[in-house]
């Protein structure tokens, strides 16, 4: 069965031929993370911020994290929107949930955003030391301080303290055994092998200061990809949305303005 998903949704719903833009926080995130591009996108974009499964005041299953899970969830919720086709828009790890939708349903998917996105987590050393090192004791609740550090280590020291407190109270809001699943996942998918099939367009982000992913990255998924595209955020961090979400806001917009 299907998750209830915790959403919210900005912009015009008159129906006319641009797409929506559905926008998939990164692990851990909740659409709290996007709320600073909401305000900015332009009201023609109807645009939904999405909590996944288990993140945020989404329903949480007791198991059903993986790449494969988080993706299942997304078309049921275009159906019950009424959305016949969106623009996927993912960040981080959550780029592969982006990525799956696209190949397992073309026919919903009028584009992809993909900010910050590895090409591959499968056999990566940091993310197996943090599953071994820290997550594998991590209790309920969350560690307040592991939380915000969580958030300012990867990505940004530099957001307003506000906008900090209330990230950190959603990173707190997944379960531990979430935190587990979801990233004992991700460290054994690839779905390099099969990048040749999405052949909707493809707008990557990424800022040359991110410390997680790196540009060789984004040139293997530039190559990959059928129909790609890199824009590059001088001296941004690991999410370009929170360090210039104007820029960013813009860029997508006139992405999804493009696939009308």
């Amino acid at each position: 069965m299907t998750p209830s998903l915790s959403y919210v949704e900005r912009g015009d719903r008159s129906g006319d031929d641009a797409p929506a833009l559905i926008l998939l926080p990164g692990p851990t995130d909740s659409w709290v993370s996007y709320e600073q591009v909401l305000d900015r996108l332009p009201p023609s974009v109807r645009a939904v911020a999405v909590s996944l499964r288990g993140h945020g005041d989404s329903e949480a299953p007791a198991s059903g994290y993986g790449v494969e899970d988080l993706a299942s969830d997304v078309v049921p919720l275009l159906d019950r929107l009424g959305i016949a086709r969106a623009v996927i828009a993912g960040h981080s790890g959550s780029c592969l949930v982006a990525r799956r939708v696209a190949l397992d349903s073309p026919h919903r998917v009028a584009g992809l955003v993909l900010e910050a996105s590895p090409t591959t987590l499968r056999g990566d050393t940091r993310l197996r030391s943090l599953l071994d090192a820290v997550l594998a004791g991590l209790t309920d609740p969350i560690d307040a301080d592991f939380a915000r550090s969580w958030i300012v280590d990867t990505s940004s020291d530099v957001l307003p303290p506000a906008l900090v407190a209330r990230l950190v109270a959603e990173v707190r809001k997944v379960r531990a055994p979430v935190w587990r699943e979801m990233f004992a996942a991700l460290v054994d998918y690839d779905d390099t092998a099969e990048l040749a099939r999405i052949g909707m367009p493809s707008l990557l982000v990424w800022g040359d200061a991110d410390a997680i992913v790196d540009r060789a990255a984004q040139e293997q998924l530039v190559a990959s990809l059928p129909d790609a595209e890199l824009v590059v955020y001088p001296g941004v961090g690991h999410t370009p949305r929170w360090d210039d979400p104007a820029r960013f806001a813009a860029d997508v917009a006139a992405f999804v303005a493009g696939r009308a």
